[in-house]
């Protein structure tokens, strides 16, 4: 091969004459873009909102905006606890502490004050039934003034008001404040600033009024977020740590700081330019697209120690720094434009998924692949051109050729019959486990509280203590009894109501249930002197009317068209929200009504359905277009069926495996985790382009096959093989991340850069036998 050197210039490709006839004013337009970009990058702000973690399309999530305005207190929402460490909640310093909190609250951006409910607001009233008939008024009356008798009648009105279990815990040891809040600001138009929202709850409530005596704890979706940002802020830390672990082993793979430091810069550049771009679009940074630039950098690093490996082969052989850069893009470009279009292509397959926080990762993703064709394969060629890499990369790979390579002697052994067959047995035998313990993968969240984040969190704990402490679940899943203007309390739809309700009780995972119905069998009872044999649906709608004098907001719509039926769940996990989503079903289908229909699903357990279904219809669908990319761009760079079976398989191989190894790890397939097959796909099948690039080169000069495996070793094998090793290095620091979702991204794909690294060193020559891939001119033609 190396004969072609001294020829290679009568075939330049119009890409390399375009770069590299106009280096000086490339590389200052790529200052210029950088300088520029990096000020963009520097805007970039968290970006966070309830409606883009949802699927919108969806018929629940469709159904839940519909009635938005009427479910308010039911959507999203932050529960505050206040709990007393000395005695009880009937405690003038408690209540002055608590009716304190509740008026902060009040005047934090983002609270919708009209909903804001604890004992301190006028909307948490008690009644209850006398000789002459319903009385009540709120818990805490303009009366009170802190004395101890007081406090006795505030605690008369807590047990006459039904809140125990719900406002006030069971022991009577803290009280909840209910905090709905406004995604759109009203007044300004603006999108609810999750993380300063969260800031505010910490600063001006947990910091300002936890004490020995006081402790708080905060539950929500708002909460989620902000501690998600605040988690995922740190990861720069973890990027300045990757970045460290690259480039020392750069340059323990090349002995050549400079070289080490070209690719480190370049890669950074391209995370740069990505970041510049997204500000320039519109967008920001989501809690899951934050992990993005990790990605670009490590695709970045991925290639670019490619082209470094390119330039030094050809130093060492003899051609000056200009010529071996235009050699070693010449000889790289046309596969790493293929693996980098695949990349950006196979990305973008993600937007299969109707979820606006996934899209926005492709989005980010695909723009990261994109401007590293730029930086990679354009910028750092002109850097080496020009700089170079120093005599001491040289000599150490002069003195690596001529030790005897132990490690790539023994990837050779794949090319020949008694490792080929072996080792495809065991990858089969492997798949088939893997395939079976697949199958017991599901779809959604598998442990209770924010799996976001790791059970030891602070929102865990508090999520832990309101579970504890509070009859009624945080976790709510809402079916909206639907029926014409003014007919949702019509006897035929109550009795019908009444009967869901008591069938939905039944249901394993149901904790309780909350309705208009209940509210009006009270009603009757109290309206008879508390007898509980009118316990009861009246047949009579003025009576009926009568029944629902007391009920509180939030059961019925202004105009009697929607009553929402409200679920407490003892859990949000998957295969709680997939039985309640078909009870809920079979029910309607069961019992049908021209009058009513139970429309599903609101409450933060609805939504959670809605996004596990759209993850699980999507997730067949996503793999097809994502191999579906990859296999036809395969097809159209090497023209040949064989090519394209020898690097996807491996690629099967290692979804298979990682799939089992979510299953094995109780990890579900959700908004977090299902990026990362795509993600790893689009990664992993780098190596094998660059690996078969190279034995067609070989095999085109009429080498053996395993010659041509050895040539493709020392060509680009040792890149991947060391490449693998770092990216795998590199994320797996995410695993000491404090958001879980990261920690087990970074596991998941520290594992897929591992395996695809091996399938591609061990399978790829394994497949090549088998399929009969040899040179010209042997019977056997080369896989082309």
């Amino acid at each position: 091969m190396q004969d072609n050197l001294s020829v290679a210039h009568a075939k330049v490709p119009l890409m390399e004459r375009a770069l590299f006839a106009a280096r000086k004013l490339w590389l200052f337009i790529f200052i210029g873009i950088t300088a520029f970009l990096l000020y963009q990058a520097a805007q970039v702000r968290p970006d966070a909102s309830f409606t883009k973690m949802i699927p919108s399309n969806h018929e629940f999530v469709q159904n839940y905006f519909k009635y938005g305005d009427d479910l308010a207190s039911l959507g999203n929402a932050v529960r505050v606890s206040v709990e007393t460490t000395e005695g009880t909640i009937f405690d003038a310093d408690y209540q002055e502490t608590l009716r304190q909190i509740t008026d902060e609250l009040n005047y934090i951006p983002g609270v919708n004050r009209s909903g804001i409910r604890s004992v301190w607001t006028p909307n948490v009233r008690w009644s209850e039934v006398t000789e002459q008939g319903f009385v009540g008024g709120p818990v805490i009356p303009d009366t009170y003034d802190g004395s101890p008798a007081s406090l006795e009648n505030l605690r008369k009105n807590v047990l006459r008001s039904g809140e125990v279990g719900n406002l006030v815990a069971n022991n009577f040891r803290s009280a909840l404040i209910y905090v709905p809040l406004n995604e759109i600001d009203p007044e300004t138009g603006e999108q609810l600033d999750y993380h300063q929202f969260s800031l505010n709850l910490e600063e001006r409530i947990r910091a300002k009024y936890q004490s020995d005596k006081i402790n708080i704890q905060i539950v929500g979706f708002a909460k989620v977020v902000g501690d998600l940002i605040d988690g995922a802020l740190q990861v720069g830390i973890f990027f300045i740590l990757a970045m460290l672990i690259t480039f020392a082993m750069l340059y323990g793979y090349s002995r050549c700081v400079r070289s080490s430091l070209i690719v480190l810069l370049c890669s950074v550049i391209a995370v740069v330019w990505q970041l510049g771009i997204i500000n320039l679009i519109g967008s920001g940074i989501n809690p899951y697209s934050m992990l993005v630039p990790f990605l670009v950098f490590a695709i970045g690093v991925s290639h670019g120690v490619q082209v470094i490996t390119a330039v030094m082969a050809y130093r060492v052989d003899g051609a000056e720094k200009l010529q071996a850069s235009r050699l070693a893009f010449r000889s790289l470009y046309i596969a790493g434009l293929t693996a980098l279009a695949s990349d950006a292509i196979g990305f973008t397959t993600l937007m299969v998924i109707d979820i606006e926080v996934i899209k926005e990762l492709a989005i980010a993703a695909s723009i990261g692949v994109a401007v590293i064709v730029l930086t990679n394969l354009g910028l750092l060629p002109i850097l080496t051109s020009y700089f170079g890499v120093s005599q001491g990369g040289i000599q150490h790979l002069e003195q690596a050729r001529l030790k005897q390579d132990k490690v790539q002697k023994w990837f050779q052994h794949f090319t020949q019959p008694k490792w080929a067959k072996p080792a495809i047995a065991v990858a089969v035998v492997m798949a088939v486990i893997g395939v079976w313990q697949g199958q017991s993968l599901q779809i959604g969240d598998l442990d209770s509280g924010a799996p976001e984040l790791r059970a030891d969190s602070r929102y865990n704990l508090d999520n832990a203590f309101m579970v504890e402490n509070y009859s009624s679940s945080t976790d709510i899943f809402v079916v909206m009894a639907e029926t014409p203007p003014g007919e949702c309390i019509a006897w035929e739809n109550m009795v019908l109501m009444d009967r869901f309700q008591w069938h939905m009780e039944n249901v394993p995972g149901v904790q309780t249930t909350r309705s208009i119905t209940y509210v009006s069998k009270l009603g009757m009872a109290g309206i008879n002197e508390g007898n509980l044999k009118w316990y009861s649906i009246n047949r009579d709608n003025f009576v009926l009317n009568a029944s629902i004098s007391q009920a509180p907001s939030g059961l019925i719509n202004r105009d009697c068209s929607m009553a929402p039926m409200i679920i407490y769940l003892n859990d949000h996990k998957a295969d709680t929200l997939n039985r309640v989503v078909a009870e809920v079903r079979a029910f309607s289908a069961e019992f049908p009504s021209e009058n009513l229909d139970f429309l599903l699903a609101a409450g933060n357990s609805g939504i959670e359905a809605a996004t596990n279904i759209v993850i699980e219809e999507a997730q067949f669908k996503m793999l097809v277009w994502v191999y579906g990319v990859v296999i036809a761009l395969c097809l159209l760079t090497f023209r040949s069926l064989r090519t394209v079976i020898c690097i996807v398989l491996p690629l099967m191989f290692t979804t298979i495996m990682s799939q089992a190894l979510m299953a094995w790890l109780d990890i579900g397939i959700k908004v977090a985790t299902l990026p990362v097959i795509a993600l790893g796909v689009g990664i992993g099948v780098d190596y094998g382009i660059y690996i078969y690039s190279k034995m067609r080169e070989a095999l085109a000069q009429n080498m053996s096959l395993s010659d041509s495996y050895g040539y493709a070793l020392s060509k680009t094998g040792k890149a991947v093989g060391f490449t693998g090793l770092t990216l795998a290095i590199g994320v797996a620091t995410w695993i000491f991340s404090p958001i879980k979702f990261q920690a087990d991204m970074g596991l998941l794909l520290t594992f897929m850069f591992i395996w695809n690294m091996l399938g591609a060193l061990i399978l790829i020559p394994a497949l090549a036998y088998v399929l009969k891939v040899g040179p010209k001119g042997k019977n056997k033609e080369p896989v082309m």
